[in-house]
């Protein structure tokens, strides 16, 4: 095939989106509409190919699916599942990453891998939030066990889905066709890879960020005026040799300048946050404690209590997906000014609890029930996020930060659930396409008010929808002036008469680098044909060499140009660098597990 001005061209544009990605000189999503705007001006599509990406199964499947995650969450579901795997999992990175990715692999061998991810995302970020473990190094390798976990099944993705088609066109009825599970044996061992090659080096080539320190309540902006404030500690009441009393008897907050934020009574198991003065504490309870270091060690000594080295019993209600400190200004409509912090009644009314007063250039804590509020005062409170939102409807007081979390729609759980089985029926049992399937589960989820239609527009990461909708038409310009069959073309004819290790290399390899830029569907449906043919010629099995490019159409790691890459990219904070290094060595190690295990599987 002869090299046209149009090839030229399309692999200038190429090279470009390349540079745009490894120095960042733009954002993702401007490179994608740059490529969106720019193909069609240079006439390699057409203003229709151009902005198809917007409307392309993938994209509008991603929309769907994101709308569903966030239902899912809305009701709580996805709280409930991050606490099942810290259960299991505790806090160590390592159990926390195999346990989400290993998962999500399974997942997708059976749905669509970027509706495994998505639904996941929610649970994996509140994980994150939960443990102090980096999102990025429990998102970024979800993701490429996700991609991974579409070579478990036949129907794990969509080149293994037009495999056994493609084996009848080119074969005219000869091929004997693949089973559902005809290559689950090479799927479990590239899962199995992944894990391990993250367990071994996950702290090389996942992005370098600091594991965050859960017990630190305030917020950077916060620290600066109240990083006396201290930390949260957990503190148990021996069972032995301690009396019941009252918080209001104990005075912990005038003696020790400390404030019990929460209680546990270890006989009812009621977990309260905000606890009454008036409620008494028993032998045996636990207690959520806000103070300093030299106060809390004080305060242990003195009334026998054992401080614990970290949050046990709340770790989830006091998690930092449930529940924080906020700082409130008290405006002049306020019905605070002129009251005592006491009189106020927080703890009854709002269920927060005071934990300092600033007034001019002073924080006050020991006295701070006693302390008459005025107009500009600064009211340090610790609560639920959810107490936190009906707090701020009562204008009492203007929060100088935004609050975290949302009113949790716990009575919608069973119908957001309906809608993901609804939709992974229609998908697995009806074979309606996904994008519909999906749809009609996050149109269930808008009708059913588990989320209204502005939260679930909010829901949408947009820059992973302009990133995807920008390449696909891309990948359109390389079939369309012939440069990915030229390419093909020109490296099997240097091949010549390879060995099968070579060959099926070379298929991996190459039908890898095309699904980086164009569909994978793309790729397969270009790369079957070439490599079943070039090993017929060479007296090699046909079936081997489509199965390794079925199969290799998932090695797309080091470019955040897959739709899963995509997907997660703006949540774990990653930048294209960072596909890259983690990338490069997953590529490899994908490429060379998928060979053997043709050879030794095939």
């Amino acid at each position: 095939m002869p090299i046209t001005p149009e090839i030229v061209l399309v692999l200038g544009v190429l090279f470009f989106v390349i540079l745009l990605f490894v120095f960042e000189w733009v954002r993702v999503d401007v490179v994608g509409i740059i490529v969106m705007v720019g193909l069609p001006v240079l006439g390699l599509v057409t203003p229709q190919e151009a902005f198809s990406g917007l409307s392309s199964n993938a994209v509008v499947a991603i929309i769907a699916v994101i709308i569903m995650g966030a239902g899912l969450d809305k009701t709580g579901i996805m709280n409930r599942l991050a606490r099942l795997i810290i259960t299991l999992a505790g806090k160590s990175e390592s159990r926390v990453s195999v346990m989400i990715s290993g998962t999500v692999a399974i997942i997708s061998g059976f749905m669509q891998n970027i509706g495994a991810a998505a639904l996941f995302m929610p649970a994996a970020s509140r994980i994150a939030m939960q443990t102090g473990i980096p999102v990025a190094h429990i998102l970024l390798p979800m993701a490429y066990c996700a991609i991974i976990g579409g070579t478990l099944t036949l129907v794990g993705s969509s080149p293994l889905i037009l495999l056994n088609d493609l084996l009848l066109v080119v074969g005219g009825g000869k091929y004997e066709p693949f089973g559902m599970f005809s290559m689950s044996p090479i799927g479990i061992i590239l899962v199995i890879t992944a894990l391990i090659y993250f367990l071994v080096f996950g702290k090389k080539i996942l992005p370098v960020s600091k594991r965050r320190d859960v017990r630190g309540p305030l917020s950077p902006l916060l620290d600066i005026t109240y990083h006396n404030i201290g930390n949260v500690y957990e503190m148990v009441i021996p069972k032995k040799g301690i009396e019941e009393k009252s918080l209001i008897d104990l005075q912990i907050r005038a003696k020790y300048a400390c404030t019990v934020v929460a209680s546990y009574n270890h006989i009812t198991h009621k977990r309260n946050v905000a606890p009454l003065p008036e409620d008494l504490l028993s032998p045996g309870d636990s207690l959520a404690v806000v103070g300093m270091d030299m106060y809390i060690e004080k305060l242990s000594a003195d009334l026998g209590w054992i401080c614990k080295g970290e949050l046990n019993v709340f770790a989830d209600e006091l998690s930092p997906n449930n529940a924080g400190i906020m700082e409130g200004l008290v405006t002049p409509r306020s019905r605070l000014v002129g009251k005592t912090v006491g009189e106020f009644q927080f703890r009854h009314k709002y269920g927060v609890t005071p934990l300092a007063l600033f007034a001019g250039r002073e924080m006050i804590v020991s006295d701070l029930s006693n302390r008459v509020v005025e107009e500009g005062n600064a009211l340090l409170l610790h609560g639920k996020w959810s107490a936190f939102h009906l707090l701020k409807d009562q204008n009492d007081l203007v929060f100088t930060e935004t609050i975290q979390g949302e009113i949790v729609r716990e009575d919608k759980a069973l119908w957001a659930l309906g809608c993901l089985v609804t939709s992974l029926f229609m998908i697995l049992v009806l074979n309606v396409t996904l994008s519909l399937a999906l749809f009609v589960g996050a149109l269930g989820m808008i009708l059913g008010k588990v989320l209204t239609i502005d939260e679930a527009y909010q829901s949408v990461d947009w820059m992973t929808v302009f990133l995807l909708a920008g390449l696909i038409p891309l990948g359109i310009a390389f079939e369309n002036t012939g440069a990915a069959s030229l390419i093909a073309e020109t490296l099997m004819g240097i091949l010549g008469v390879p060995s099968l290790t070579v060959l099926l290399f070379s298929i991996a390899v190459l039908t890898s680098f095309f699904t980086l830029f164009t569909s994978n569907v793309g790729a397969t449906v270009l790369l079957v044909p070439l490599g079943m043919n070039l090993a017929l010629a060479c007296g090699y099995d046909p079936r081997v060499a489509a199965m390794t490019v079925a199969l290799a159409a998932s090695n797309t790691f080091v470019l955040p140009t897959h739709q899963v890459n995509a997907l997660v990219m703006r949540p774990a904070g990653l930048k294209p660098v960072d596909y890259l290094r983690a990338g490069a060595g997953m590529t490899l190690l994908y490429l060379i597990v998928l060979v053997a295990g043709m050879i030794f599987f095939f």
